[in-house]
């Protein structure tokens, strides 16, 4: 009571101030105590102090208890726990999204290296600030399995609205996110990541790195060692938070640590955000892919956020090559020692890699060519000869491609399977490796049909396929029997034969070893035929080391299994892990030098066409290829046996005979500066391999297709086919076949895909814009081919830019017996094509045709579409057909509601000479005057007209009048002809008003145009629309001149 009243007391006494300045000072104390435990307090993560001769400790139990030291966090900061949503891999498609600052950036290429060499498909974004983000579904289907930012910031400040839209994708499909952060001299020394419990510590040097083996995400990375020594960089971030979503994935201690005193702390460099924040799994580096382990922690990242859907096997096949026995110069080849050093490496690694034999390739010429030491290395290597495998290179290590003839060079293979036979070695192991690899890619036929008839051969390796850089693309293929698998090298050459001459420096090597490029070559490929020389086990015997060393840290460092097979047994366990590689892909050999300089010289890339016309069937095809040949430049192949005028060789298993055999088919050139070869192959055009290939034989090649209406196009095949005495189109009809249901007989499905494939004009037209730029393709009208052959050849050859040209005025001439144009001779005869062409059928029915034409209807619109984009006129069919699907209908539908029966809709269409929207009531419409502008002007100048413009957002309207505005020279309503979006309408309604309006005006003399914009922007500027803009794009692309606007 004493204490009480004397409190009582007190507070009588004190001022209003007083008592003011106590509850400040009493607020202050709360605030840093409370600060204190939540942020004072650190998650120092420390490993156990071990000694090496302890063993390595990878610092979990210290980092445990330090964990357990650390107070929770207050309860006002702990969010809602949320479950991250497992990745949902039946709603997403395989594809990482990568977002990159620049295109050139060296961490966004190393990460797309590390996709491209785990053959994952990816699509690369510059990561956007306030821009759009690309398309995330498709018809409620995720478009992305995974996302990857070069720089996390980007994704942590992106706008509002785009971050909302990426997070709602990554929690609706259970897509991660894997990011990296990278600092620089302005980088915050601590901060905290915006919107995330997670605070960053940046620009420090760190050293003695390990793995956390409580991580889930690990895989193929094994947690057990620590790697010593500094980490390379001074700029790394490390991550500190108390939230339990995140779990660290490698430990590395801090630089600084005073002499004597204790280890610095342990820091996380990635960090794992299991989802407990927001549902969103997400992998974390604090630096670039510099550092080795991050490579691999990558991968297993990939693997975990994409639910083992983009994953590497954990098992690896080895094969080690040694070529050149025998070959090697005095003081570079192998002694006794060196022998025996051999032999026990290769039992050692039997310990480690089941079945581990070194594969010798050898030289029989080359036997006793070095000194006395060596040469009884040589007898030992023999006596051996059962414990390893062997290859034979050729005799007297000639490259193959020298070699023209087949049977001089069998009988240099012959002499090498004698040595062979003579010294007990085995010549039964079906794998051959050519000196340089001469001969393998590009293919040398020779060299194929002398090894099988020779050795038996049915493997071969080689680094030249595709391409020898950069090595992730190396590729296997079959040819001719003969499967061909991807060689690596592995940093030893010929020339590297002592440790301390190592190009670079002893240590390069080591770190090649030790997480460098050979280390990453079997982490990232399932199997690896490394190529080593006999000079790499003699003297320092660098090969036994590589190896040695890298199975070594292989084990130390990854869970993956090492294994070694014969080479046939590889090269079917390769085919099986990668059956699309079997077909090859042909390349020109000229566009690689060294290609070139293992290529037979007698062989030159100038037979290969300049021109493929690529069809599809029934459009005019053979008659273009007639007209073509008539020019003195063009020079078409030689006819097929089999396929008469077209070699079919990019769309069929002609393509497995190589491309000597399609050589075969073109003259070699007179004059290479004039020579154009050109070929034709009507299924090209819907061939779903064609156009790759051709891409890769011919890059620079020219491509023709024509098109026709995709109905007549059916309707011209199915008649073809009756004409051929075909079953099936003899016992159905035109209607029967193109209407027939998914129950229809199998015979009948593929004449109904003959018929109606062929005409998804877009589709296939797409896919060779995918492999060719728009300026290689010229797209023909085929009901123009037909009718004015002589201006689509002139038009031809201005696309060919030939050195010669040809009046086709002259030479060709309309055969009225025929019903199309043929070549004009001498005394004014003719020569057609054969009776097989130019067949008189009955009009396709009523019935046939509807249905056509809405089947067809948005393929049509898409091609127009299309050709819009390539800058290419619309041929006159597909006008019709837009007008007819689209335009017509919408007319037709409205006629009907003021009462007008079709006849009277179809007459007054035909009377405004539009097809489209009848006069008004009251006025009768007048038909419209041709008006003349004159006389003739001189050649050179420009008689101008008045053109206005007015562009709204469905109907582009484009007026021409004289100069002084009062006589109208014609008029075009670009309406909705087409079947659009929003942001497609009126740019389509103005492309096609204007191309009609300047055919128009050329066919009145007009050649320019001062232009009157009655169009604005959509928000109501002074700029002009996008209807307006494509409407002068389109007038300026028909010809016409522009004055002023």
């Amino acid at each position: 009571m004493l204490v009480c009243g004397r409190v009582r007391r007190l507070y009588r006494q004190l001022t209003l101030q007083t008592s003011l300045l106590l509850l400040f000072l009493f607020c202050m104390v709360s605030v840093l105590i409370s600060a204190y435990f939540l942020y004072g307090v650190k998650r120092e993560l420390e490993p156990a102090g071990v000694s090496a001769s302890e063993g390595v400790d990878d610092g979990t139990a210290e980092w445990e208890d330090s964990q357990a030291a650390t107070p929770s966090p207050p309860s006002a900061r702990i969010l809602p726990a949320r479950t991250a949503k497992p990745a949902d891999t039946s709603r997403t498609d395989p594809v990482v999204l990568v977002f990159v600052e620049s295109l050139y950036s060296q961490l966004g290429q190393d990460i797309v290296a590390i996709l491209e060499s785990g053959r994952f498909r990816y699509q690369i974004e510059i990561a956007p600030g306030k821009g759009d983000m690309p398309t995330l579904t498709d018809k409620n289907r995720g478009r992305f399995t995974l996302v990857i930012y070069e720089n996390i910031l980007k994704y942590v400040n992106l706008d509002a609205w785009n971050r909302e839209l990426l997070d709602k994708y990554c929690v609706e499909y259970g897509v991660g996110i894997i990011g990296f952060f990278k600092a620089n001299e302005n980088s915050l020394q601590s901060a905290q990541l915006k919107g995330f419990p997670l605070f960053l510590h940046s620009n420090l040097g760190l050293r003695d790195c390990s793995v956390n083996p409580k991580s889930p995400l690990l895989l193929i990375t094994k947690a057990r060692e620590v790697e010593r020594g500094p980490l390379p960089g001074d700029d790394w971030t490390v991550f500190q938070s108390n939230h339990s979503t995140y779990e660290p994935v490698l430990l590395a201690r801090g630089r600084t640590t005073e002499a004597g005193g204790p280890p610095a702390p342990l820091h996380a460099a990635v960090v794992q955000d299991l989802g407990l924040h927001d549902g969103i799994q997400r992998v974390l580096f604090g630096n670039n892919l510099n550092f080795w382990l991050h490579k691999l922690v990558l991968v297993d990242a990939v693997s975990f956020l994409t639910g083992k859907r983009l994953s590497l096997a954990l098992e690896r096949y080895v094969l080690v090559d040694i070529d050149d026995i025998f070959v090697g110069k005095e003081g570079t080849r192998m002694k006794v020692p060196d022998v025996k050093a051999l032999l026990e490496t290769q039992n050692e690694l039997r310990n480690h890699v089941p079945n581990f034999t070194f594969n010798l390739g050898f030289s029989g010429k080359f036997f006793h060519a070095g000194t006395d030491e060596e040469d009884l290395g040589d007898d030992l290597l023999l006596s051996y000869s059962k414990e390893f495998w062997w290859f034979p290179h050729m005799w007297s290590h000639m490259q193959p491609h020298l070699f023209h003839n087949q049977s001089v060079l069998a009988e240099q293979m012959l002499l090498n399977h004698k040595f062979a036979e003579e010294h007990g070695i085995p010549t039964n192991m079906g794998y051959a490796v050519a000196p340089h690899h001469s001969g393998v890619y590009p293919i040398h036929m020779q060299l194929y049909e002398a090894w099988k008839k020779v050795w038996g051969i049915k493997v071969t390796s080689t680094e030249e396929y595709p391409h020898l850089k950069p090595a992730r693309f190396r590729r296997g293929f079959i040819h001719s029997g003969i499967s061909v698998l991807p060689r690596q090298t592995c940093g030893l050459f010929t020339h590297t034969i002592f440790y301390n001459e190592y190009p670079g420096s002893p240590k390069e090597l080591d770190k090649l070893i030790n997480g460098g490029e050979l280390f990453l070559t079997v982490l990232l490929n399932p199997i690896s035929i490394f190529m080593t020389h006999l000079s790499n086990y003699g003297n320092d015997r660098l090969g036994l080391y590589t190896f040695k060393n890298l199975v070594k840290f292989v084990q130390t460092w990854t869970n993956m299994k090492l294994q070694t097979l014969p080479p046939v047994q590889l090269a079917q366990k390769y085919f099986q892990i990668f059956p699309e590689e079997r077909d090859p892909i042909w390349q020109d050999p000229c566009e690689d030098k060294r290609h070139k300089d293992i290529w037979s010289k007698e062989k030159t890339c100038d037979r290969f066409p300049k021109l493929l016309i690529i069809g599809p069937q029934k459009t005019g095809t053979t008659a273009l290829y007639l007209f073509l040949g008539m020019h003195p430049d063009l020079t078409s192949n030689y006819p097929s046996k089999e396929t008469f005028e077209e070699i079919q060789f990019f769309n069929g298993r002609n393509y497995h005979k190589g491309i000597d055999w399609y050589m075969e088919y073109f003259p070699l050139p007179s004059n290479t500066s004039s020579d154009f070869y050109f070929e034709k192959s009507a299924n090209y055009f819907d061939s779903e391999v064609a156009a790759r290939r051709a891409a890769a034989l011919l890059p620079k090649a020219k491509i023709i297709t024509i098109l026709i209406n995709p109905a007549d196009r059916a309707y011209s095949w199915y008649q073809h086919q009756r004409a051929h005495d075909d079953p099936v189109a003899q016992k159905y009809t035109f209607h029967d076949v193109i209407t027939a249901g998914h129950d229809a007989p199998l015979k009948l499905k593929v004449l109904q895909n003959r018929c109606l494939v062929p005409g998804l004009y877009a589709t296939h037209l797409q896919r060779w814009l995918s492999h060719y730029h728009p300026s290689q393709i010229l797209v023909l009208d085929g009901q123009m081919l037909r009718t004015e052959p002589a201006a689509v050849m002139d038009k031809i050859q201005k696309f060919l830019v030939l050195t010669n040209s040809l009046n086709y005025h002259k030479i060709l001439a309309f055969d009225p017996k025929k019903g199309f144009w043929c070549q004009l001779l001498d005394g004014g005869k003719t020569k057609c094509l054969g009776k097989s062409k130019g067949r008189k059928y009955p009009d396709m029915d009523v019935d046939s045709r509807r249905f056509l034409r809405e089947h067809y209807r948005e393929h049509n619109i898409e091609l127009s579409k299309l050709l819009y984009k390539m800058g290419q006129p619309l041929p006159s069919w597909l006008r019709e057909e837009l007008l007819h699907s689209s335009y017509g209908s919408r007319i037709k539908g409205a006629a009907a509601r003021r009462g007008l029966v079709p006849e009277v809709w179809a007459a007054r269409g035909k009377e405004t000479g539009r097809g489209a929207m009848a006069p008004r009531k009251g006025k009768e419409k007048k038909e419209e005057q041709v008006i003349s502008l004159g006389p003739q002007v001189a050649e050179g100048e420009n008689v101008f007209g008045v053109c206005h413009i007015f562009a709204s957002f469905n109907d582009t309207f484009v007026h021409v009048t004289d100069l002084s505005g009062k006589e109208t020279i014609c008029r075009v309503t670009g309406g909705m002809k087409v079947k659009a979006d929003r942001d497609e309408s009126s740019p389509y309604a103005a492309m096609l008003a204007a191309q009609d309006v300047a055919q128009r005006c050329k066919e009145l003399g007009i050649t320019a145009l001062h232009i009157k914009l009655r169009a604005t922007g959509g928000n109501r500027t002074k700029t002009p629309g996008p209807g307006a803009q494509s409407a002068l794009r389109a007038l300026a692309r028909s010809g016409m001149k522009i004055g002023r606007i």
